[in-house]
């Protein structure tokens, strides 16, 4: 198993997308990249503690390539937005994938370059090293799928939900 940590724009919508995935063991949505040990939401949402909303993704590359799993991230947000993704703004909400060591990095990097050849503009996404990772509330785990009719959910995450089924048919789990 391996785990990669990716942070762009709400956690929710990296959740959901994720969890879609044949081959995704766990994802969970947290805080990370920020000097406040252990911040609540409600303090990640004030921008003042570095923490970005992120989700960390662990996976079988035996069934998923990492390669997948890193394009995925740049499908599902746009990397050319600094500090917001859409009408959500602030630090929490950065484009950023926080590596754990010298392969995971090389790995970003690549990926980084791929999505660059295909997104029109600068992309803004930070490589950052994965420092303590904090679990975030119980409520935020899963929440597309315990709260499918929400407002947020029904405009802003199914259609990143949706555009990700598309492009990797082949790596969606079976209903």
């Amino acid at each position: 198993m391996e785990t990669f940590v990716v942070a762009g724009g709400c956690f929710w919508c990296l959740d959901a997308v994720y969890r879609t995935l044949e081959g995704v063991q766990d994802v969970v949505s947290g805080y990370t990249g920020g000097s406040v040990p252990n911040p609540s939401y409600e303090e990640v949402c004030t921008g003042t503690t570095g923490q970005a909303e992120a989700v960390a993704v662990t996976f079988d590359p035996a069934v998923i390539p990492a390669e997948v799993i890193l394009d995925v991230f740049y499908t599902l947000h746009d990397p050319r937005q600094l500090n917001r993704q859409g009408n959500d703004v602030g630090t929490q909400y950065r484009s950023a994938m926080f590596y754990d060591g010298d392969e995971q990095k090389a790995l970003f990097e690549a990926a980084l370059e791929r999505a660059s050849e295909l997104w029109d503009g600068g992309i803004v996404t930070t490589l950052e090293p994965l420092g303590e990772y904090y679990r975030a509330e119980e409520y935020h785990q899963d929440f597309f799928a315990k709260n499918p009719g929400q407002g947020y959910c029904m405009a802003v995450a199914l259609p990143k939900v949706n555009k990700v089924r598309k492009a990797y048919a082949k790596y969606i789990k079976a209903a």
